[in-house]
């Protein structure tokens, strides 16, 4: 079952990770207690990616998206799954810089879809997007 981290009605619920920072914390834990429970071995490299994709997915959503709005994460067959909600609905571009000048922001999302095997967004009913991510184990 996925951990979900949803905008809470009550205390009771936990809240989405606010910061990237957070949200590696959740994807190391959430991966180890899965593999380790499922006797799941991770491939070299594999924790490395699907933090880094987390921390790319949260911090475009804070940056671009208005703040995050939800957080999953979960360990499957086809490896680890990070999804990432956000205010906007406008889908996320690489940018790209003239030579010679320096790129300040577009390489996160280019860094997602070249670690995940399969990057999906989509809409949300009340309004937004989700972009979730599958990171391979292996």
């Amino acid at each position: 079952m996925p951990e979900t981290y949803s905008i809470p009605v009550d205390e009771a619920r936990p809240r989405p990770p606010c910061r990237p920072a957070d949200a590696r914390r959740t994807v190391r834990r959430v991966v180890a207690d899965r593999c380790r429970a499922r006797h799941q071995r991770l491939g070299p490299g594999a924790m490395d990616d699907a933090l880094l994709v987390a921390s790319e997915l949260t911090t475009n959503a804070i940056v671009h998206g208005g703040g995050i709005t939800g957080f999953d994460v979960d360990v499957d067959s086809a490896g680890v799954r990070v999804s990432v909600s956000d205010h906007s609905t406008e889908l996320p571009v690489a940018r790209t810089s003239p030579p010679g000048h320096a790129q300040c922001h577009g390489r996160g999302w280019p860094i997602v879809c070249h670690l995940a095997r399969d990057v999906r967004v989509s809409e949300l009913p009340c309004g937004g997007k989700r972009i979730t991510a599958v990171v391979p184990l292996a």
